[in-house]
């Protein structure tokens, strides 16, 4: 027999939460196979299963918190064929036919031998797919048959009418998560928001030279503008820095967090460590390995942690200007605005540039509008000054 534990998930971090099994008790598993996803504080990962055989219990159901190191699963590796499992994880399996229950006079006993229940209504093939053709949900409609069931008419009924105009969706576990933190430091930091626009044609010279790197890596407008704001700190230390009570801590080094959406699932900031010193090419690679491993779901808690500063890059090519919330305990979030051509006067004479908005939120216990302006012009003047052609 192999025992399933959860695993170490990072500095710091240790618990987590079985969101959902990809297997029941009986299903064949291959060795590393996706057995399960755990979410913690930080990061949702799919756990592989560490043997391959039979899965023959299930400790831990979808919702429960166990500790690192604790068992979650048991499988057996002699077995090579599957065994009968039970209707879900935890659940006992029956030992004889089931009896149905007395129902209650005038109400006759729903059973699930052909039908299907979704959300704890009980549906029948015809009437799912009645719904599923009408893109009616089956618990916006109120069944009228035996123990409340949906029956055909009242499925008909359903599409006919179009769905309810107002229909409750339960927030994911990772909306839920940024929620709560986000709620946090909203309340807790006095945040105040200074934006200016920059002259942008330094993306015009890195269109001109290529915008990958001499490896290949892609550089986007987001790599330079972090690069730009990462040096800036060395001149405003007071930004890159976090509040304990009346105390504030300047951090030596620059962790630079990268907001990134998740579809559905609200957003991650994957963290740069160690980001001042970096070259455009360093930035760069860092930034692609980050971006690679978060669409491959394989990045872990330490790669979630520890930042000190944060980037928020346009969420459209559209977007002249976001303005960020400060996370807790930092104290500034930078923003990026999408770059632009917009006319511009040269030499007495019009003619096409680049321009971009660039925002910083900041906590107004440690800074104040006049100088969020004054480092973010300091930021537009590294960024113009960048030599692209020795950094790439």
């Amino acid at each position: 027999m192999a025992e399933v534990t959860l695993p170490s998930l990072g500095e710091s971090v240790t618990e987590g939460t079985i969101t959902q099994w990809f297997k029941r008790v009986g299903d064949l598993v291959a060795r590393d196979e996706p057995l399960f996803e755990v979410s913690t504080d930080k990061v949702d990962s799919e756990m592989p299963s560490p043997a391959a055989g039979v899965l023959t219990e299930i400790l831990a159901g979808e919702g429960d918190t166990v500790m690192t190191g604790s068992r979650v699963a048991v499988i057996d590796e002699t077995q090579t064929v599957a065994v009968t499992a039970p209707p879900a994880p935890l659940e006992a399996a029956p030992t004889a036919a089931p009896v149905a229950e007395a129902a209650p006079a005038g109400r006759a006993p729903a059973t699930l031998r052909s039908d299907e229940a979704v959300g704890g209504v009980v549906l029948s093939p015809v009437v799912r797919r009645i719904l599923a053709d009408g893109g009616v949900a089956p618990s916006s409609v109120a069944g009228t048959g035996p123990g409340g069931t949906i029956t055909r008419r009242d499925a008909e009924r359903a599409v006919a009418l179009g769905p309810s105009e107002e229909t409750s969706v339960a927030l994911s576990h990772g909306q839920r998560r940024m929620g709560q933190h986000l709620a946090f430091s909203a309340q807790v930091c006095p945040q105040g928001f200074v934006a200016v626009e920059v002259d942008g044609s330094v993306f015009a010279r890195l269109d001109a030279l290529g915008r990958t790197t001499r490896e290949g890596v892609a550089v986007s407008d987001e790599t330079l503008v972090a690069l730009a704001a990462v040096r800036a700190l060395g001149e405003f230390e007071f930004l890159n820095a976090s509040l304990e009570g009346d105390r504030l801590v300047l951090h030596r080094s620059v962790n630079l967090g990268l907001v990134r959406p998740l579809a559905d699932e609200g957003m991650l900031v994957p963290v740069v460590h160690a980001a001042a010193g970096l070259t455009l090419r360093a930035l760069a690679h860092r930034i692609g390995d980050l971006d690679e491993r978060l669409g491959a779901r394989e990045l872990t808690a330490d790669d979630l942690m520890g930042g000190t500063f944060t980037v928020a890059a346009a969420p459209s090519p559209h977007a002249l200007l976001t303005q960020p919330i400060v996370i807790q305990p930092e104290v500034a979030a930078l923003s990026i605005g999408a770059v632009r051509e917009v006319p511009v006067v040269v030499e007495g004479a019009l003619a096409v540039g680049r321009r971009l908005v660039l925002g910083l939120s900041f906590d107004h216990r440690v800074c104040e509008s006049t100088a969020a302006a004054r480092y973010l012009e300091r930021v537009a003047e590294l960024l113009g000054g960048l030599d692209l052609e020795s950094e790439r």
